[in-house]
This record gives C-alpha cells, structure tokens and sequence, in this order.
C-alpha cells in the first residue's frame, strides 16, 4: 500500500481537496490517502512548513507528502519534488517543503515539467489538483524522478528551514505559536549541539533586544508553576515555555521573530 498525504490550505468547504484525491486515486487506485491538515492558515508557508515537518517523521519510509499553499500558483515558481532518505515531498518551489525535507536530508530536487505527467489541461489556479496530485500519483506508481523533469539545486530554502551561526551564536526563527503559548523554534537538537546544550545547562535567549537565561529542562515540571524554560518539544524542535504559563504573552514575540542563542 502507498500512502499519500496531503496538507494544504484548502479547507474543507470546498471540493478542492476532493478533487485531488480523485485525480489521485484514478491514476493510483492502490494509494491510501492520508490528510494531515487542510485548515492551514491562508497562504501561510510557514505554519504549512511546521506542520508537515511535524507530522512527516511518524509516517512510514517511502511515504509521498504532497503540501499546497501556493500563494505563488500561476507565476513563475517552480512545482517540484524532494527526494529524501525517508521519502518524497511534491509541491511548490517556496519553502513550505524544505523544514520537513532537511529534517530527513535531501538526496535530490527535481522540476516537475512533463505535461504527460499532468492533467492534459493544466489551470493556472490549481496546480494542487492538475500537477501535484497527478505528480504524487505517477510516483506512487513507480515513475522515476528522472521522467518528471531535470534535476535542479537553486531551490528555494527558506530562513526558517535553517537556523545559522554566527560566532559562537545559534540564530533561528519562530514558526509556532501553539494554544498553550508555547513558543516553537526551528532549532533542532542537531543545531543546539553546534553550541553545546545539554538538558540542565542554561541559555541565554534573545528574542527582540531583550535577553533571558532560560534552564535547559527536559520536560515543562522541571520548572515551578509560573517560571520560565526551554525544552525539545514533542516534534524534536527547540521551544521556549512557562509551566501552566503563556510563553509568548510573557516574551512578547510572534511567528517569525528571530531568536538567538548561546550557552551561558
């Protein structure tokens, strides 16, 4: 059985996502479909990118994710897929696909640019339904990357895919903002090892141009009701906390801001 997932900001009102399991399941009968999320926000790459870096990690080896939301749909923007050492990412050349693709290091990119490989009549709205889902389909099947079009490596990789440093200074972003407040980075435990963070130590935090010394903890109780902390979160990214608290409230950020880091 091959799985397919699907994560876009379609919502469910319409019968976009409809339409896409259908093309999906006319050219690949076999392929189980999987949802992972269709109330992304509108045209937010980011929260896409964060979702589908969080879920992918869970699904089985060889997995095909198909991510949309497209605010570039129509333009000259690249539709591409993303070969993995643990599967396939297919959507749009504008970041959303990299957060979850590096995660699992990337083995190559192609352009999707075979019209045989599409809907034999391609709209220039919804390249969700006429090139994606037909793409993620025809891989299903067994088609190679190469049949889909020329490798390419000017692919776009977005600041919040990859934190950098600077000196002895981890800088990263903000790409969540759960219902708790909690406060999620895109730094994984491979960046905090670049700086040498290990549970119990402290950091120094920046976030604006206000710094914190925040425990390094392994879970929210290491910290007193009230107080502040940092921790590897459920999806193995960086996130910053207040146990029984609102992080984001008390640092004041928002998804985006940049964040530095250093051990004290």
């Amino acid at each position: 059985m091959t799985i397919i997932t699907l994560l876009t900001d379609f919502g469910t009102k319409d019968p976009y996502v409809a339409e896409m399991k259908a093309i999906i399941v006319s050219v690949c009968p076999k392929a189980q479909i999987i949802d992972i999320s269709h109330q992304i926000e509108k045209f937010n790459t980011r929260m896409g990118a964060f979702t589908l870096a969080s879920a992918a990690p869970y699904f089985p080896p060889k997995t095909i994710h198909v991510a949309v939301v497209d605010p570039g749909v129509g333009t000259k923007r690249r539709p591409i897929i993303v070969e993995t050492q643990r599967g396939f990412y297919v959507g749009p050349d504008n970041g959303i696909l990299m957060l979850a693709a590096q995660k699992e290091r990337v083995k190559q990119v192609c352009q999707i640019c075979n019209p045989q490989l599409m809907l034999s009549k391609v709209s220039k709205t919804f390249h969700g339904r006429d090139i994606f889902a037909s793409a993620a389909a025809y891989l299903a099947n067994g088609k190679a990357l190469s049949e889909f079009g020329p490798e390419i490596h000017d692919y776009v990789t977005p600041e919040f895919a990859k934190p950098k440093m600077k000196g002895k200074e981890l800088f990263g972003e903000i790409v969540h903002i759960d219902d708790f407040g909690n406060v999620v980075s895109n730094v994984s435990v491979e960046d905090l090892g670049k700086i040498g963070a290990k549970e119990g130590c402290l950091l120094d935090v920046g976030f604006k141009e206000k710094s914190f010394r925040l425990r390094f903890c392994s879970t929210y109780g290491d910290a007193s009701v009230g107080q502040s902390l940092a921790l590897v979160g459920s999806h193995e990214f960086l996130e910053f906390s207040v146990n029984q608290g609102n992080a984001a409230k008390k640092f004041k950020v928002k998804v985006g801001d940049t964040i530095r880091l250093s051990r004290c």
